[in-house]
């Protein structure tokens, strides 16, 4: 599950890499704020979840979770999941699973639900 969790905040980075890319005439800054983005996606692993994080300035939030235990009742282990608050998921609906590839994310977070 390490290659998909590296896969994923692959994905994470390219995605706000692409979201800036149009973003203010600065080059330097803009540089340096796609920089300070990708050195601080973080992830910390839980009993139940794996947390991701990012940092943004002084402020650290959750991206989201993943379920990282086999016998969860209501999800399967790599559901991705939006956060419900800073230690706890949104238990409603996963958005994608990473150890399928097939997941819908911004740099923001997972998707919604559609």
């Amino acid at each position: 599950m390490q290659a998909q969790i590296e896969k994923l905040i692959e994905d994470i980075k390219a995605d706000y890499v692409s979201f800036m890319s149009n973003v203010g005439d600065k080059a330097d800054i803009r540089q340096d704020m796609i920089d300070n983005f990708v050195d601080n996606i973080t992830y910390n692993e839980g009993k139940k979840y794996i947390k991701v994080l990012k940092k943004l300035g002084n402020q650290t939030m959750v991206w989201g979770f993943i379920v990282n235990v086999d016998d969860d009742k209501k999800f399967r282990k790599g559901d991705l999941l939006m956060a419900a608050g800073f230690n706890a998921p949104a238990r409603n609906k996963p958005r994608g699973n990473i150890l399928d590839g097939n997941y819908s994310i911004r740099w923001t977070g997972p998707e919604y639900l559609k």
